[in-house]
């Protein structure tokens, strides 16, 4: 029975050990990495002397360490005249620095734009969501981070994710084409793909989302 016992409590005591070991590295993996940090901090500042101006400034550093991003560290800057946030990061497919400011300025620039129709249409409770699936849009269109120009000279495809706190209902649709026909209608966009999900009162994400192209 001792015997026993001891395999036992041998068994646990490896299982503890090996999940202790898990739950380190793990920590360790959580935790960026202080040279790495400053590594792109400083090359980050570097292209921002080389391609923008003063009124762009690092404010922080991001480290995904749950692969949301295309980068693993990224420098965070803000433009200083209309606040704009965006990243600045190395790219290990183009072997260059790269930005994404224009895209999150044009999300800010259109989410602004959408804001009231949104309210009265979908409902003050809404909340909505724009992005590009491109975040190197302005790297790619040659647009001088400078002169930013606006989304609606070119031919982009943006999503509009809207999220209200209700389940579907058969309105959705028309509430959708409506808005779709505004976006056209006003020049404001002539493509892209607008998605509504729906989300319960107690904040659960409800199993109703779709959308449209456009």
């Amino acid at each position: 029975m001792n015997k026993f016992l001891k395999i036992i409590l041998g068994v646990l005591s490896v299982i503890v050990l090996g999940v202790g070991l898990l739950v380190a590295i793990f920590l360790a993996e959580m935790k960026p990495d202080k040279e790495e940090e400053e590594k792109v901090k400083i090359q980050a500042e570097q292209y921002l002397e080389d391609y923008f101006n003063d009124n762009f400034e690092v404010y922080d550093t991001l480290y995904d360490n749950m692969g949301n991003f295309g980068f693993e560290y990224a420098a965070k800057v803000r433009d200083k005249k209309n606040d704009t946030a965006f990243f600045v990061y190395y790219d290990e497919e183009t072997k260059q620095m790269a930005d994404t400011y224009i895209a999150d300025k044009w999300e800010d620039d259109l989410a602004t734009e959408l804001r009231p129709y949104m309210k009265e249409n979908f409902g003050e409770a809404s909340d909505f969501f724009v992005f590009f699936t491109n975040e190197q849009i302005g790297q790619e269109l040659g647009i001088d981070p400078l002169h930013p120009s606006s989304y609606k000279e070119f031919e982009v495809a943006p999503t509009i994710r809207i999220t209200v706190p209700r389940e579907k209902n058969n309105e959705d649709e028309t509430l959708l084409n409506e808005f779709i026909t505004y976006l056209k209608s006003e020049e404001i966009l002539q493509h892209g793909s607008v998605i509504m999900e729906y989300i319960a009162e107690d904040g659960v994400i409800l199993d109703d989302e779709w959308g449209k192209e456009f």
